[in-house]
């Protein structure tokens, strides 16, 4: 059975939250935050988690080794608002035992 891994979730009023995140269930970062309900509902994942949006970008605050982004992550980012060297979207960082002990901050709406 997999383990959950720990992730810390910085949400839009600068709360920060510790949350716990199942590897078995195929999950993300965008999923991850739904979930907890760390951003109001319908201001996240708008697309469904397609990276055809932006609403989930997150901006990584530790070394924890990510996948690449993928060619239409990165067409995104560039057409987003408030984008940082650091910017993902959270739709496309799967929960994986791989990084556990993230941390990321939700970019501002918009």
């Amino acid at each position: 059975m997999a383990a959950d891994i720990t992730v810390v979730i910085t949400d839009r009023e600068g709360v920060s939250h510790k949350v716990q995140a199942p590897t078995d269930m195929n999950m993300n970062i965008m999923e991850l935050v739904r979930a907890y309900e760390l951003a109001p509902e319908g201001t996240i994942g708008i697309c469904g988690g397609m990276a055809m949006c932006a609403s989930c970008q997150c901006y990584v605050l530790n070394d924890v080794v990510l996948p690449e982004k993928s060619d239409e992550e990165d067409a995104m980012l560039w057409e987003a608002f408030n984008v940082k060297e650091n910017s993902r979207l959270g739709c496309q960082i799967a929960i994986t035992p791989e990084i556990d002990g993230l941390e990321v901050e939700l970019a501002p709406e918009g």
